[in-house]
């Protein structure tokens, strides 16, 4: 990897990890669902003209309908979800549960795809559902927090917007194989706004959000999602999908990072052992690493 590469990997994986920073800036005063419309109606007004600078704006039209379930399973729920999680749990956690997509992915590929995995990724299926059950005891509490949201509610939110993501990634490759990224991106971005206009509209706040969160909006829209797909899309063009996936193991540091350097968040064993398993399982069921045969 040049680099450049590595310089935009890195990139990428701050962008993704400081998403979850400005999740927790801004969901107290937007909620969840009114902070994913500024979201992903931000996003589109950056990507949009991009897709059609490209010429490639014609794939929107003739890929609607896979497209709007994208923007259904890749961003509304996933980004309402997580945004929901925001308000109990910390970033750290929740970009340590966010690396538990391609377990999920794994998973719904051998259930779905009949993509059966070897031994190793069944392994690592375990073991990181194993680092996740062991997160998850650690912080799980059924008494609802300061914003009426428990702690083990929030992660049954994160587990849930995984496995959104997880079916997604299978859908890509089963009806959008040949689509243009970029049209993915977009149309995906672009479907999310369309589905949560209307409960925005009816969720909106009565009190007008602050500057901290209207500017928190802002990056989550522009920066964390128009920018990092456009660097995602980039890397897996000049170093492959495999390598650009390899960002699911920064995105927790940075995520971290974020919440103890600007937030003032602990970072605790807990974090750090169920951080490490769920990375060693999902680096398995994923099929970045496999041991070497003798």
């Amino acid at each position: 990897m040049r680099s450049r590469d590595a310089t935009e990997l890195v990139t990428l994986a701050a962008l993704w990890g400081g998403s979850f920073l400005f999740m927790r800036l801004g969901a107290a005063e937007f909620g969840a669902v009114a902070l994913v419309f500024v979201r992903v109606a931000g996003a589109c007004l950056f990507l949009l003209p991009l897709l059609a600078w490209r010429g490639e704006a014609a794939a929107l039209r003739h890929h609607w309908r896979p497209l709007l379930l994208m923007g259904l399973l890749n961003t509304a729920l996933p980004f309402t979800l997580f945004t929901l999680a925001a308000l109990a749990l910390n970033a750290g956690v929740l970009g340590i549960f966010n690396a538990t997509v391609p377990l999920w992915g794994a998973l719904i590929a051998w259930a779905w795809l009949n993509d059966k995995p070897g031994a190793w990724r069944l392994a690592g299926l375990a073991i990181g559902f194993a680092g996740v059950l062991g997160l998850a005891v650690g912080k799980a509490s059924f008494k609802a927090g300061e914003h009426g949201i428990s702690t083990a509610a929030g992660i049954a939110a994160c587990l849930l917007a995984t496995l959104c993501y997880g079916f997604a990634a299978n859908y890509t490759k089963r009806r959008l194989t040949g689509v243009p990224p970029m049209a993915v991106a977009a149309g995906s971005q672009l479907s999310a706004a369309l589905l949560t206009a209307l409960p925005a509209w009816w969720l909106w706040p009565v009190q007008a959000p602050g500057s901290v969160a209207w500017a928190s909006a802002a990056v989550l829209a522009l920066a964390c999602t128009g920018i990092a797909y456009i660097l995602y899309f980039r890397l897996v063009a000049h170093v492959g999908p495999a390598q650009a996936m390899t960002v699911t193991y920064l995105i927790p540091v940075f995520a971290i990072a974020w919440g103890a350097l600007l937030l003032g968040e602990t970072l605790t064993l807990t974090m750090v052992a169920g951080c490490a398993v769920i990375l060693v399982g999902t680096a398995l069921a994923g099929g970045f690493v496999a041991p070497r045969r003798p």
